[in-house]
């Protein structure tokens, strides 16, 4: 494993009554959102990497244990979502008490309660914002929604079934399409202004995100822009048990995609497509141990970094790992946190 500096951890004290299932900073690095087994959300305000004395918002709706919560981008406003063992998911926004009221003053309310899964809905998952305020869910009753947040507060809420034994995870991909860089794609064109000003090109854009599920695949799910309904465009089998994470890594519009993918078989897979009409090709990640290609324990959670290059993995036995590719195409373990 490459040398590299210890990483600095600061504890959070929550006061959460049971085992935490996830924790997330929004899209400025300043709030954290939590979710626990005792069925509550906390959020705190983070400075400099650390948590404010001041005690957080607790939010209470969920009846069973809450499994992930997902910030949506801050041009909508301060909403997150979450998601439950009671089939549940929420959506909580923070109502400002007044003019000059600072963020992390104000009070947060539910606002949406989606309720059309029968079973745990596990994984929730908000578009990229050049989409829309579009909200993907996954649920062990073998569905995946869509929700669609319209102007005048109604949803739009698309289900179709994505894995026939249970949905663990979703992600979507990144709107701008691979290769647009570089090789410019028909796009659509804005109106010329009325002072004259010539029209300029918008950037085309796709609904896609990827499932994962408890029948060891991983769908790629794209909207069929004429019909409004989605259909699964790939399938990618290469786990021997149910794949637990499933991360679409950010791009920009270079050509290559990534997907990065945990399972219960101890393994983490990355998928590459070098173009949009070409194959998807699996790599395992090598930890290094007495089974090659396995890990120690149970791999629960990937996650990218903000520009897509370096990928944290999360296993069941306490151990974070952060993994990038080398210039010759391998994957190599750079930094290894313990928890």
């Amino acid at each position: 494993m490459a040398t590299a500096a210890v990483p600095i951890s600061t504890p959070v004290e929550t006061a959460h009554e049971d085992m935490i299932h996830d924790a997330q900073l929004d899209y400025y690095g300043k709030r954290l959102a939590t979710c626990s087994s005792d069925r509550t959300i906390k959020i705190f305000d983070v400075v400099d990497g650390e948590q404010k004395q001041q005690p957080g918002h607790t939010l209470k709706g969920h009846t069973g244990p809450v499994w992930q919560v997902a910030w949506a981008n801050p041009k909508y406003g301060h909403i997150l979502a979450s998601c439950s063992y009671d089939g549940k998911v929420l959506i909580w926004k923070e109502q400002s008490n007044g003019p000059g009221t600072q963020p992390g003053a104000g009070n947060w309310t539910k606002i949406k309660e989606y309720t059309a899964h029968t079973a745990s809905v596990n994984s929730v998952s908000w578009a990229p914002h050049e989409l829309g305020p579009i909200l993907a869910c996954a649920s062990s009753d073998g569905k995946l929604s869509v929700l669609t947040f319209q102007n005048d507060g109604q949803i739009t809420a698309d289900s179709f079934n994505g894995h026939a034994v249970g949905c663990t995870a979703v992600s979507w991909a990144p709107a701008v399409i691979p290769g647009s860089l570089i090789v410019p794609t028909p796009s659509a064109t804005a109106p010329a202004a009325s002072n004259g000003t010539q029209p300029t090109a918008v950037p085309q854009t796709v609904k896609r995100f990827a499932s994962a599920g408890c029948d060891n695949k991983v769908k790629i799910w794209v909207e069929d822009p004429s019909t409004h309904t989605w259909k699964t465009e790939e399938v990618l089998e290469g786990h021997t048990d149910w794949v637990r994470d499933v991360a679409w890594a950010p791009n920009i519009g270079l050509p290559r995609s990534y997907i990065a993918t945990a399972s219960q078989d101890k393994t983490v897979c990355i998928w590459t497509k070098d173009a949009p009409g070409a194959s998807w090709v699996r790599t395992t990640l090598d930890p290094g141990g007495s089974t090659p290609g396995k890990f120690a324990d149970v791999v629960w959670r990937v996650s990218w970094s903000l520009a897509g290059n370096i990928l944290a993995v999360s296993c069941g036995d306490g151990k974070v790992t952060l993994w990038k590719e080398n210039l010759k195409g391998v994957w190599e373990c750079v930094n290894e946190m313990m928890s």
